[in-house]
């Protein structure tokens, strides 16, 4: 068995029962004591967040994990479909896992999905994602003070603030993180 020393940010380990992705990770000593890793980890099945401690003498379980490009297809009662480009192998994450991600799939557009021990788990977003711009109404006419922006609507329905420049059918980045423009594409 791997000793928890061996725990890395991005690593799956089997905790509790259930799939956890180690997000943070701190080996600490205190004085003549041993040694214990603090981590924080993230329930890949719940989403919930937990701090914990594993000392030296514990034992943990690393899991089997890979990344595989995806495309997305459609949306369904089932879940998101994603295709495998070479293979045309459907795989359906479920609707609860996405939340966070929804705003962000674009039809025909490659992801990352992360597979543990073979089962899709998790939608990895990139840093900025190109979109299509389907609603952008016209800046006024002496409205050009420092950074003025305005709402926009992209193809996914997500509403953006973007400069008075961006018009109807132009392509930008938004960051996926925080949702904001990026520029354009």
């Amino acid at each position: 068995m791997p000793s928890p020393t061996e725990i890395r940010k991005g690593r799956v380990l089997d905790y509790q029962g259930a799939p956890h992705l180690v997000l943070e990770m701190m080996h600490r000593t205190q004085g003549r004591q041993a040694g214990f890793v603090q981590t924080t980890l993230r329930n890949l099945d719940s989403g919930s967040t937990t701090t914990t401690k594993f000392r030296s003498t514990d034992n943990v379980s690393f899991l089997h994990t890979e990344t595989n490009k995806l495309e997305f297809s459609y949306v369904d009662t089932e879940g998101y479909h994603f295709m495998d480009p070479e293979t045309y192998e459907d795989t359906v994450l479920p609707a609860e896992l996405m939340e966070d991600s929804k705003d962000f799939l674009v039809e025909n557009t490659a992801y990352d999905i992360l597979f543990v021990d073979g089962r899709a788990i998790q939608l990895q977003l990139p840093v900025t994602i190109e979109m299509e711009v389907t609603d952008a109404p016209e800046g006024l006419k002496g409205d050009s003070v420092s950074n003025v922006q305005k709402s926009v609507t992209l193809e996914t329905g997500l509403v953006v603030h973007a400069p008075l420049f961006i018009k109807t059918g132009e392509r930008i980045r938004i960051n996926t993180e925080n949702k904001e423009y990026q520029g354009r594409a």
